[in-house]
């Protein structure tokens, strides 16, 4: 008799804690330059895990950035073949004061993992790792299995493009899961149906060659971080409206229909401002908050900095001041096209004071998945059984690079198959994820695959 699904996690949970654990203890963070050890320990400690779970071969391939692990398991050549992503690298832990624990030494407390990549996207990933080991182990697997994991999607995934292009054939596949997205709830599973777009920019703003003393200077010489809040301040109007030049000229306007079934995705919002610790939510005039997060476009101020920013004072009027800004885009908005008006416009209000510079850093394409494909059906039918209810398809507010990257590249659409919460803090101090979700979420990909063959087979 085969060992079900829930007995086997019950025998191994220990040891899948322990694995995890290996993964997340390494700070694989790529946004910092001088990481590049932890990325290559954290691409092979990939390696043999994928081995041990069961695939015929691992390689680690070298790109201009970081390495990517590709994994293979060819069940039948006859067979159609499933690819997973994910992602091994992950975001910087600071401010590490914020932290109640280590956020590379994982802890268990009040039934949740709490560490950096807990979630995103390390736990989410290896769960895909635990189903295709069952699977394998209890002989159940009627597909070819390909892992695709990679060590920069925290900073816009710039070499995998080119990866996928140079590398076609051999990943090609007739399905793609990915786990690196959220659900409604606990209580209300949900698959994620589109993604925003993203451009993202860094602004400097000089004004003196040097600081200057502001007793002396001030009030004679312009001020960059004034100025440079100045023109943050001219970028939405007072309905939350971007007010770039032709900005809207390509959103796509949902139609009332779909607005209509939005309106009906449980939302409490006086439980979101709680959860948040904000006073009131707030953005574009005329949207929820649902739909502001999912539908519609968004601009935002993600770091600013110039000047003296340490303990006691200092008077002194700065050379230079700088700022992160970011935009969230829906489907037809070319990132490349929002590139270059964003600059264009920020060039064109500010000050004739200063010099500003605007450097587009990356960007991607938004996403939409069908919601009547075989791949859909199966994963409602899998959501379905595991959590008791069907899961809600649902346009999430982030974006994740690579996935129009396979659609254009590989002609495959991605099914996003996430299991966090907007709870688990991803990107933030204290990332967590939910034990039972973690469990629920290798039962949902177990059941997956025993609904997309089942499904073949009629």
């Amino acid at each position: 008799m085969k060992t079900d699904i829930n007995a086997y996690i019950t025998e191994n949970q220990n040891r899948f804690f322990e694995e995890l654990f290996s993964l997340i203890r390494i700070p694989s963070v790529s946004a910092h330059s001088h990481r590049q050890t932890e990325i290559h320990q954290c691409a092979q400690r990939w390696k043999e895990l994928l081995l041990e779970a069961g695939v015929d071969e691992v390689n680690i391939f070298p790109t201009d950035g970081n390495p990517i692990v590709f994994a293979t398991k060819v069940t039948d050549p006859a067979l159609p073949t499933i690819m997973v992503y994910g992602h091994y690298d992950v975001m910087p832990a600071e401010p590490l004061e914020l932290w109640k624990s280590s956020p590379f030494e994982p802890e268990i407390r009040d039934g949740k993992i709490f560490a950096r990549g807990a979630d995103d996207d390390k736990g989410q990933s290896f769960m895909h790792a635990k189903a295709f080991e069952y699977l394998v182990k209890t002989n159940q697997l009627k597909y070819n299995v390909k892992f695709l994991l990679e060590g920069e999607e925290e900073i816009g995934s710039e070499n995998l493009e080119k990866f996928c292009s140079e590398n076609a054939e051999m990943l090609s596949c007739n399905t793609i899961l990915v786990s690196d997205t959220s659900m409604l709830s606990a209580e209300t599973p949900s698959i994620t149906t589109g993604l925003r777009g993203l451009a993202y920019w860094q602004i400097e703003v000089t004004s003196a060659s040097r600081d200057l003393h502001s007793g002396i200077f001030g009030g004679a010489v312009a001020n960059p971080i004034m100025e440079l809040t100045k023109i943050l301040a001219q970028l939405t109007n007072s309905e939350g409206k971007i007010t770039i030049p032709n900005f809207y000229d390509d959103v796509e306007e949902v139609s009332d229909y779909e607005r209509e079934l939005i309106a009906q995705i449980p939302f409490d919002e006086e439980d979101y401002k709680k959860k948040l610790s904000i006073k009131n939510v707030s953005g574009e005039k005329g949207y929820s908050t649902i739909e502001r997060t999912g539908i519609r476009p968004a601009l935002d101020v993600c770091g600013i900095w110039g000047g003296y920013t340490d303990e006691g004072t200092k008077t002194v009027l700065p050379s230079k001041a700088f700022a992160k800004l970011s935009a969230r885009l829906v489907p037809h908005q070319q990132y490349e096209k929002i590139a270059e008006l964003v600059t264009k416009h920020i060039k064109q209000i500010a000050s004739e004071n200063v010099e500003v510079k605007v450097d587009f850093l990356h960007g991607s394409q938004s996403y939409v998945c069908p919601i009547d494909s075989p791949e859909y059906r199966a994963a409602e039918a899998a959501y379905t059984k595991i959590f008791g209810i069907k899961p809600l398809p649902v346009r999430r507010g982030g974006s994740i690079g690579v996935i129009p990257v396979f659609e254009k590249v590989l002609k495959v659409k991605p099914l996003l198959m996430g299991f966090g919460l907007e709870s688990d803090a991803i990107h933030s101090p204290n990332e967590n994820f939910p034990i039972d979700l973690f469990f629920k979420g290798i039962r949902t990909i177990t059941e997956f695959y025993l609904q997309i063959q089942s499904d073949k087979k009629s």
